[in-house]
């Protein structure tokens, strides 16, 4: 059953935790993908302590479709244990147009799919956006630097379409939607871009993943997010939030962003919100946020979410 066959009111729609707060090696070398149970249950008591009862494993930080099948199962019985579920899992810089590893990516997608589907969660959330440049990494606000761009080149955004067709049909057949994450200098850009992207594929399950905050806190100037807004509601899928300030000083063209909660960003997420939901948005949220205690802040930010979503 699909996200779109579900009418949540406010204290039952899915909100899930990223875990984009926590790194995938760790301090002593290892891998989170080796983990014992009882170490992914230490990291999960944060979710649960923070009052989610949903999370997107993310792939930044647990690579759920590289779990053995064994080992996959020991995850979902934690996350059962501890009250949680998994609306939807989200992969990050693993491009299906990446010029070293695009096939790998394009096969580690169709594996995404499918542990979606085994474990029961309704979305995926793809990009095409890549590693961060080792001056990215070096910043205090990776955004601040330039990072990898798309191509401009035609026959490149065909073959990202055509592979994102393909992953599209491929979670049709198993009722799965595929939202796809606007990223600033990728084929989903800017709001027109992110438009002709998704009408090219052309399948009803595959929207856009509206993360206008990865736009807005661009030192540079950016489309404003009520007019992102109008033109990709109608298209919006599953969604993560997250807020910025944004100053603009038309003087000397300076711009400076910083992180901020939900409700006190430049976004209106109570009008963005209620713009997605009159054209159909039925999907589920993902909180982030970048800085600080970031998963305290997407706590916040959930509750937030809760007041504002329709009552019934």
């Amino acid at each position: 059953m699909t996200a779109t066959e579900y009418i949540w009111t406010r204290d039952t729609w899915p909100i899930a935790a990223a875990m984009i707060q926590y790194p995938n090696l760790l301090p002593d070398g290892r891998s989170v993908q080796d983990q014992s149970v009882e170490e992914w249950a230490a990291t999960l008591d944060d979710v649960v302590d923070a009052g989610f009862t949903e999370l997107d494993p993310t792939d930044s930080w647990l690579r759920l479709a590289d779990l053995p099948p064994a080992r996959l199962d020991g995850f979902m019985a934690l996350v059962r244990s501890l009250g949680l579920t998994v609306p939807a899992i989200s992969t990050s810089r693993r491009s299906v147009i990446d010029a070293e590893h695009g096939d790998a990516y394009l096969a580690y997608s169709h594996r995404v799919i499918d542990t979606a589907n085994a474990i029961g969660a309704g979305a995926v959330s793809f990009g095409l956006f890549e590693p961060l440049t080792a001056d990215q990494k070096k910043a205090l606000w990776f955004w601040t630097v330039d990072g990898a761009k798309n191509p401009d080149d035609p026959s490149t955004w065909r073959k990202a379409v055509a592979r994102i067709r393909e992953l599209g049909r491929h979670a049709e057949e198993l009722g799965i939607e595929v939202s796809l994450e606007m990223y600033e200098d990728t084929y989903l850009g800017t709001a027109d871009d992110s438009l002709r992207f998704v009408e090219a594929v052309g399948l009803p399950n595959v929207g856009i993943n509206a993360d206008i905050g990865n736009l807005l806190r661009l030192h540079r100037p950016v489309e404003h997010w009520q007019a992102m807004m109008e033109k990709i509601a109608p298209f919006a899928r599953y969604w993560h939030v997250k807020n910025y300030t944004r100053t603009e000083d038309p003087i000397s063209g300076a711009i400076v962003t910083h992180p901020a909660s939900l409700e006190s960003g430049v976004v209106n997420y109570r009008a963005a919100i209620r713009m997605a939901i009159a054209h159909g948005f039925r999907s589920a949220f993902l909180c982030e946020h970048y800085g600080g205690d970031g998963l305290s802040v997407s706590a916040a930010n959930r509750d937030y979410l809760r007041r504002i979503l329709p009552r019934n």
